[in-house]
């Protein structure tokens, strides 16, 4: 007869096929059931940790809800700092865990629900009797509101007969979250007004849009308008047409792009929580800037907001644009109807499209122009690589089929500003949220399964890439010929040296001896290279020409310069000094 854990494998495989972890004596009984009675693809990791950080990336790579498990105790305390990610990111997945017998806590048994709840995930406990049912309102909790729930066995009924499985219903999950009353009607028609009156109008978009589905109504409002778009950090790749996109806002845009959006008279948000490096700490609009933004969130979430529409951003963005269509033959309005004076004073403006030729703004700036970063020199002053330039050759050397997977430290800005992709769901960088390192090889596990055609590119610091080694195996196993790993090696963590070494403070705990990370991984079956200059990424060039069933995982130790430091980071040095 079928066990309780089994009632939980088999009901969770309904909804979930990719699970992540390490099997201890808490979970022995579950991961008997994936692997035996489901279809349900289990993927080991090294660390209790990596199993939470490998869902959470599958699901921010596909979309897909995953699974992470680990034992009791030690096993589940081990996942805490992941677990309190995917809360702050709110990325949805189910972790599967052993728990303390229902007869009372052991020694060695700490309160895991009270721990869960600390950083935020809410924990639901199996019984002998409702195994399935509260497996799928664990799902449907998560689903429902976008965050991780811990799903825990107890040791003693984990073994334990239950009888067939019952049938138990899907979860539901909620419409999108539609305008609501006369209020949010009206902010919808004011927002569609200041388009329409707008001079340089401006579209951003951020996570929050993608998650939505609302890529092609924001492109079509942003043909309707003639507007300037960009994105956040983490909604790179959301507005359709990139002919007229500046890239990434706060500290990861280009300052000629930042330039551009300074000058906007109307600004529209959609799905973005206009954190402070989104909003360059205060100074992305200009005082005059009317800032609108339309999220799910209760309220506004920056005080520069001046109207807010709590709303699905696709819902939003198709009412605006149905706004807009119906007017546009009655008033003459479109792209084609703005007068070139009005873009007389943004940066970027030629001469003559501020003569008498009526155009659009966003027709009438260099936007590649306004993209441009700086190049970089191949060599920094201290004779080690410039990381400007090897993130550029990197850029034109990598696959465009990529899903870029970023771990937490100073280098984060390298990949963000030099290496472009597709879409949202390409470019993650867990940690991030809850200003971690260390979550870097395990994310390549979970986007390695999530995109089993693409190249997954984990970029990472020495800091962060030591920190998590113990998943170098299990990224290495699951990525294979697919997988490359770019490694900032500037022997120190290198945020700290410029927020605090820069203020006089020790430098010596902020100082890492440098470590060979391409004998790391050959040691587990990558193939590694240490580039010191440019023409050592030539290696890359080849790789790329391989077939990706013989070639193995690239690992690029790049030996680089801590002498220059990021646009984003400046920033921070700034506004902390």
């Amino acid at each position: 007869m079928p066990t309780v854990s089994a009632h939980v494998a088999l009901t969770l495989a309904q909804h979930i096929d990719a699970v992540f972890g390490v099997m201890g004596n808490g979970n022995a009984y579950f991961l008997d059931a994936i692997e035996t009675q489901t279809d349900a693809v289990f993927t080991a990791v090294r660390h209790e940790q990596g199993a939470v950080v490998a869902a959470d990336a599958h699901f921010r790579a596909c979309g897909r809800i995953a699974a992470g498990t680990s034992t009791y105790g030690a096993g589940f305390t081990n996942t805490l700092t992941a677990l309190a990610e995917a809360v702050q990111a709110h990325v949805p997945l189910v972790l599967v865990v052993g728990d303390e017998p229902t007869s009372g806590p052991r020694p060695w048994d700490v309160d895991q629900i009270a721990l869960a709840s600390a950083v935020g995930a809410r924990t639901y406990t199996v019984g002998h009797a409702d195994a399935a049912a509260t497996t799928v309102i664990a799902i449907e909790h998560a689903l429902t509101y976008r965050v991780p729930v811990v799903l825990a066995i107890p040791y003693d009924v984990a073994s334990r007969e239950a009888g067939p499985v019952p049938e138990a219903p899907a979860p539901r999950i909620p419409a999108p979250l539609a305008p609501r009353g006369e209020f949010a009607e009206g902010m919808l028609d004011d927002i569609a007004a200041a388009l329409r009156g707008a001079s340089r109008p401006f579209l951003l978009a951020g996570r929050g849009a993608w998650l939505a589905g609302a890529g092609d109504a924001l492109g079509r409002l942003a043909e309707l308008t003639g507007a300037l778009t960009a994105s956040s950090a983490l909604g790179r790749g959301v507005f359709p047409e990139t002919q007229y996109d500046l890239g990434v806002t706060g500290g990861f845009g280009a300052d000629g792009a930042m330039d551009l959006v300074h000058t906007a008279d109307v600004a529209v948000v959609f799905g973005a929580s206009l954190n402070q490096f989104t909003m360059r700490f205060g100074e992305l609009f200009a005082p005059g800037t009317r800032v609108f933004q339309i999220d799910i969130a209760p309220a506004a979430t920056h005080p520069h907001v001046g109207g807010f529409v709590r709303a699905d951003a696709r819902v939003a963005a198709e009412a605006l644009v149905a706004r807009l269509d119906a007017r546009l033959d009655g008033h003459g309005f479109g792209p084609d109807a703005r007068h070139a004076e009005a873009t007389a004073d943004a940066p970027g403006v030629s001469a003559a499209a501020s003569e008498a030729v009526p155009r659009a703004w966003r027709e009438s700036v260099d936007v590649a122009a306004a993209r441009a970063y700086d190049e970089g020199d191949e060599l920094a002053a201290d004779g080690r690589l410039d990381p400007r330039s090897a993130a550029r050759r990197i850029a034109e050397l990598l696959p465009s089929d990529r899903v870029v997977v970023s771990d937490g430290g100073h280098f984060i800005g390298w990949a963000n500003m030099y290496w472009p992709v597709e879409a949202p769901d390409r470019m993650m960088m867990v940690g991030t949220a809850f200003q971690s390192i260390g979550q870097g090889w395990p994310s390549v596990v979970g986007a390695a399964l999530a995109r089993r055609e693409s190249t997954v590119v984990l970029t990472s610091g020495d800091g962060g890439g030591l920190m998590a080694i113990a998943d170098l195996e299990s990224a290495v196993r699951a990525a294979q010929g697919r997988g490359i790993a770019v490694i900032w090696n500037d022997a120190a963590y290198g945020a700290e040296v410029n927020l605090y070494g820069l203020k006089g403070l020790a430098e010596g705990p902020m100082r890492i001896p440098e470590v060979d990370f391409a004998a790391f991984g050959a040691a587990v079956g990558a193939e590694g290279v240490v580039v010191n200059t440019l023409a050592d990424l030539d290696r890359l060039a080849a790789w790329t020409q391989e077939d990706p069933a013989s070639r193995r995982f690239l690992l690029l130790d790049l030996r680089i310069s801590g002498d220059v430091i990021a646009p984003y980071q400046q920033e921070i040095i700034r506004v902390n000094s």
